[in-house]
């Protein structure tokens, strides 16, 4: 991955010689990212996932075994194909634009994750599946296929989601009825807003953009309607990632649902909950890596058996960390950093969503829906 900095309107102009510094050469992704950041907050990981045999997957592997021994012994290495790779372009201040090829991640398959590579863990973690063509062509069956092996394994399952463009063949891809599949298997959920709206109301989603920014367009009622949508679907906890906003936060109100995500610190703190954790107010170097390093934080605080309100912090407090790095992970401490944070009551960025009836938890910097069962 390349990390190209510079102004956007001096990007891409036909005829010119643009002078953009030197590049930072970092693996990404859903593995590396939220992986390695689950790493440096202390969690115990193995990393699963596909390179070709070639200049830019001996590179992967050595990024991660910087990043931690023996953190590439895991990976799949694929004689005959390519390694994906993106050009990330990350303007400061604004967000970013990737150039992707996908490489090997389009033949990942079910079968590239045995049991033996999730034996032991409590908790799977699996991202990007409309980058990997294996895991939506028909609607979606690898996908299943392997989100219900691994759970009847054991392990608790969080999913995550990209945007796919819209031009491509994952863009004609039917969503609702991949997702309809996929979410029984799924006890933790975690796209942006964006990625849903896109999956679930493509319509709504090109009005939303058409009409400029869909942040400041998005209210309490949009948020609720997608993330119940999910949780009908199946799923026991949906966060839906605002970018600079925050966090948004549903859970299942089926308290046998909450039981059965294993992960979960109790049904009477998990069930019914809705809320949102504001970013903390930083100074940012870069986005990179931003929202799956939100994930990790919230990941780690489930495996250290935190509630709603823990988690969510915790989650945008790693993704502080983050953004105060320009990079995708080196930002990230350990956990007992996180929480020292967290206590200090840091200062939060506005809120700027419109959340008519909402009430304030103060102490805890995040805000509460009037739907939100405490």
């Amino acid at each position: 991955m390349g990390d190209i900095r510079c102004a956007p309107d001096e990007l891409l102009v036909p005829g010119k010689l643009v002078n953009v510094g030197p590049p930072l050469l970092a693996t990404g992704g859903a593995v590396s990212n939220t992986g390695v950041a689950l790493h440096r907050l202390g969690v115990p990981v193995r990393l699963v996932g596909k390179v070709g045999n070639d200049l830019f997957g001996r590179a992967v592997l050595e990024l991660l075994n910087r990043a931690g021994a023996g953190l590439a012994d895991g990976m799949v290495v694929a004689d005959g194909e390519h390694t994906s790779y993106t050009v990330v372009i990350n303007p400061p201040e604004i967000d970013r634009i990737f150039l992707h090829c996908p490489g090997a991640n389009d033949t990942f398959q079910a079968a590239d994750v045995t049991a033996d590579a999730v034996r032991g863990a409590r908790l799977f973690h699996f991202g990007y599946p409309p980058l990997m063509r294996r895991m939506f062509l028909d609607e979606g069956r690898e996908l299943v296929e392997m989100l219900a092996r691994v759970r009847a394994l054991g392990p608790a399952v969080s999913l995550d989601m990209s945007l796919p463009d819209p031009a491509s063949e994952a863009g004609r891809v039917n969503w609702p009825a991949v997702l309809e599949k996929a979410l029984p298997h799924a006890d933790v959920f975690l796209p942006s807003l964006d990625e849903i709206l896109f999956m679930l109301d493509r319509p709504r989603w090109e009005q939303m953009r058409r009409a400029g920014e869909i942040l400041p367009q998005v209210d309490g009622r949009l948020l609720g309607e997608m993330a119940d949508r999910l949780i009908a679907m199946g799923a026991a906890v949906v966060g839906l990632k605002l970018g600079e906003q925050g966090l948004y936060l549903r859970t299942a109100s089926d308290a046998g649902r909450i039981r059965a995500a294993k992960l979960l610190a109790g049904e009477s703190v998990w069930c019914g909950r809705e809320l949102l954790a504001p970013c903390l107010e930083v100074r940012v170097a870069g986005t990179t890596g931003a929202g799956d390093c939100t994930i990790a934080g919230f990941l780690a605080a489930l495996l250290h058996g935190l509630g709603p309100e823990q988690a969510a912090g915790a989650a945008v407090a790693t993704g502080a960390f983050n953004v105060e790095a320009p990079d995708a992970t080196s930002g990230i401490p350990l956990w007992d950093r996180v929480q020292a944070r967290l206590d200090s009551r840091p200062a939060r960025r506005e809120v700027r969503l419109k959340l008519a009836s909402w009430r304030e938890d103060k102490p805890r910097g995040l805000r509460l829906s009037p739907r939100d069962a405490t």
